[in-house]
């Protein structure tokens, strides 16, 4: 499952943005990259694309695109949606996944072991798309497909962030086995918990990423306070979503 030029460039320009080497607000040029990357504009151009459909640039007519900013509030909201919105999927394809469905998501697991036994980060993130994409469509839920593919867009990037990280390549995989064990057996409840435990940490593990992110990625924060962790995150008992690879 080999990347694309333009998907291997995605990922490197969404993890330079990620380390803050391209500030919100920077212009992205087509001619600066393709020099930078040893490639050509035409995949750079169409990496841009990529990451302007998860919003990490934004594309001006005529101007070319620069580095969106980010807004904390909306970053931890969209975690927590994820969360519910995965469980959900998982807990309907317990229900409904058909078995050529289930030959699908037990062929993106299988993809997914082979990475991990490589210790081949990209391709376990492309095999990993694969697996959750095949539980979203066990769930037999067109509109909760469309949200979940909205949502998982637009976060992709930070996931695999805290993927390497965290390396929790093995860790991803063990929680991919538990929760295709769940929507095998029909354990529908089941199989919801472990989707949201798979995507969810506590309070403690958002705060600890969050606080080491720089000031400038949440420019709607006040000065000095960019870091700061909503109250709610704090309480144990709080089912905070996660800033954690999927």
């Amino acid at each position: 499952m080999a990347l694309s030029i333009a998907e291997s460039l995605k990922l490197k320009i969404e993890d330079e943005i990620l380390m803050f080497n391209f500030k919100p607000g920077e212009r992205l040029d087509e001619s600066r990259l393709a020099e930078r990357y040893g490639s050509s504009r035409t995949p750079v151009r169409e990496a841009l694309r990529q990451l302007a459909a998860e919003g990490f640039v934004r594309i001006r007519p005529h101007r070319g695109a620069v580095v969106s900013g980010l807004s904390m509030a909306e970053l931890v909201e969209m975690f927590e949606m994820m969360a519910i919105y995965e469980g959900v999927c998982a807990r309907l394809a317990a229900r409904h996944a058909t078995p050529d469905e289930m030959i699908q998501i037990e062929a993106g697991h299988d993809a997914c072991r082979a990475f991990c036994e490589a210790d081949d980060f990209d391709g376990y993130c492309l095999a990993n798309a694969r697996f959750h994409e095949s539980v979203y469509r066990a769930s037999h839920n067109s509109f909760l497909i469309k949200q979940t593919v909205s949502i998982r867009n637009r976060l992709g990037a930070y996931r695999r962030f805290q993927l390497r990280r965290n390396n929790r390549l093995r860790d991803s995989f063990r929680e991919h086995q538990a929760v295709l064990d769940a929507i095998k057996g029909g354990h529908a409840e089941e199989a919801d918990r472990l989707m949201r435990e798979h995507i969810t940490v506590q309070g403690s593990h958002i705060t600890s990423l969050i606080t080491r992110l720089p000031p400038e990625y949440f420019p709607d924060s006040p000065k000095g306070q960019a870091a700061a962790v909503p109250p709610r995150w704090g309480s144990s008992t709080y089912p905070a979503a996660a800033l954690a690879f999927e």
